[in-house]
């Protein structure tokens, strides 16, 4: 069973049964101390691609916009038994071709890392199809949606599990604004906590 650890902010990891490592857009909290297997980056902004934090090992994967977006084809990785497949992820300050997110499959369970975005069309005409577990949201509301938009996108997602993220500027976290965020299966996670995925 695959462990999640909340960082705060926008950051998490995860740790496969096999003791896989994952980090998904590395900047806040604490939790670096594993050296990792895998690395995701959604987008080149400060608070999403702190790869100072992160030991690696020596055949760690990094996988960021600029290798997997290529020709406005969003690519697809795999590490042992870990897949990933980009997915759009844009907003009024995160272009198209320099954003995405990642849909992931760690120990049978899917997750949505959404990344920095509003409302994408891919929403509605392909992850809401997908049967996802877990599902991440940006809730700030700069640039990105809100807690009342996320909560349409989580709607439309349909995913078992949506966890709010990303939510006040300079903040790990802030619990108005995570209760703001209305979802099926809902989880409020607060930096430092932990799920069995």
């Amino acid at each position: 069973m695959a462990k999640l650890y909340y960082q705060g902010h926008g950051s998490y990891r995860i740790i496969a049964s096999n003791q896989m490592v994952i980090y998904i857009d590395p900047f806040a909290g604490d939790g670096y101390d594993l050296p990792a297997d895998l690395v995701l980056i959604t987008h080149e902004h400060y608070d999403h691609n702190d790869l100072t934090k992160i030991s690696q090992k020596d055949k760690c994967k990094i996988i960021r916009p600029e290798t997997i977006l290529k020709n406005s084809i969003y690519g697809h990785e795999s590490l042992g038994e870990i897949t990933i497949q980009a997915v759009p992820a844009y907003n009024q300050k995160h272009a198209r071709e320099e954003c995405v997110g990642y849909l992931m499959l760690v120990d049978g369970q899917k997750i949505y890392a959404s990344g920095d975005t509003s409302t994408t069309d891919y929403m509605k005409n392909s992850l809401a199809n997908e049967a996802i577990d877990y599902a991440f949201f940006p809730i700030d509301g700069i640039y990105n949606m809100d807690a009342q938009e996320a909560s349409e996108c989580a709607r439309i997602v349909g995913a078992r599990h949506s966890i709010p993220i990303h939510m006040k500027p300079g903040a790990l976290f802030d619990q108005e604004m995570a209760e703001e965020f209305k979802a099926s299966g809902r989880i409020i996670l607060k930096p430092g906590d932990s799920l069995s995925l």
